[in-house]
């Protein structure tokens, strides 16, 4: 099922912001994908760690949906989790980059719209 596919890899793009958020903020890495300085990273690692925290629920949403089955208690709550990933990413998009839009909301909307139509 498509579905279930798109579903999982909303999922993984959370568990990914996940680390990049609580693991690897400090990091060039971390630095390079969110475009920050040494110094903010080091002030504000407390803040994308509470912002990575956010992420892993979302994605643990996603994955408690897809373990239920995507029928009954399992597409409720993969509907519920892909509407809050949607509004996170157009709040993003809206107040901090608009590539926000395209790595988090397009893919849920995508999932969201497949879970819809049952394919």
């Amino acid at each position: 099922m498509i579905a279930q596919v798109l579903v999982g890899v909303v999922a993984a793009i959370h568990l990914y912001i996940v680390v990049l958020e609580m693991v690897l903020w400090t990091t060039p890495k971390g630095r390079r994908v969110f475009g920050t300085t040494a110094e903010f990273a080091e002030t504000s690692k407390v803040l994308a760690a509470n912002q990575g925290l956010y992420n892993g629920f979302l994605a643990a949403g996603l994955i408690w949906a897809s373990v239920a089955g995507l029928q009954a208690a399992g597409w409720q709550m993969a509907v519920f989790t892909l509407l809050c990933v949607i509004s996170a990413g157009l709040y993003g998009a809206a107040t901090v980059s608009r590539r926000i839009l395209f790595v988090q909301a397009v893919p849920a909307a995508l999932a969201l719209l497949a879970l819809l139509l049952k394919i």
